[in-house]
């Protein structure tokens, strides 16, 4: 459980493929921090320590994974952002994170607004994922504020704190990114989808 609240990012520095499995190896200043069989959100992709080596881990993702989230097109050198899951008791500072990526989105607009930027993304709707105005949206696992609801599309507005630690500094038109919708959400989505 996690909650869309950044904690710093990790950079690839090896991917090694085995079978359908890729074995993604990072470094991170909180890399003496983590324990081997850890959960950790990269991206919002939640993933399991397999490895520690001095100032790097390595994590495994498997073809599930891979056909679900952005993984596929990391690259040595990818900066992501990383969250360790949250210890019962702290606050939930954002919103319930599960870490399971429903689907991709693809950024289409980026658009600075005076201190402060507006990101659109547009994403699929055969999946049934909907989005509300104001409703929670994990977009590379940061918790946002969804604005300007559409049916396969919504924007965020993005403080200059979190442009600046994490990779949405990196974003583009054309950036694929990872999407998890309120679980909240999905559970009246498809008790909806039920009724009908």
């Amino acid at each position: 459980m996690f909650t869309g609240i950044i904690e710093t990012a990790a950079t690839i520095k090896r991917i090694e493929r085995e079978n359908e499995n890729i074995h993604f190896t990072f470094s991170s200043s909180i890399t003496h921090e983590l324990k081997i069989d850890q959960s950790l959100a990269h991206d919002g992709v939640c993933l399991t320590v397999v490895a520690i080596d001095a100032d790097t881990y390595t994590v495994t993702a498997i073809k599930e994974t891979l056909e679900k989230t952005n993984l596929r097109e990391w690259t040595e050198g990818t900066e992501v952002n990383l969250e360790r899951a949250m210890k019962l008791g702290d606050r939930l500072d954002g919103h319930i994170v599960q870490g399971h990526v429903d689907q991709t989105g693809v950024c289409t607009q980026v658009e600075e607004a005076g201190g402060s930027w507006y990101f659109t993304f547009e994403y699929d709707p055969a999946a049934n994922n909907i989005t509300i105005e104001k409703g929670s949206i994990t977009v590379n696992g940061t918790s946002l504020t969804v604005v300007n609801s559409k049916e396969n599309a919504f924007s965020v507005a993005i403080i200059p704190y979190t442009y600046e630690h994490t990779n949405f500094k990196h974003f583009k038109v054309g950036t694929t990114v990872n999407l998890e919708f309120d679980v909240v959400g999905k559970y009246v989505a498809r008790l909806h989808a039920l009724r009908k």
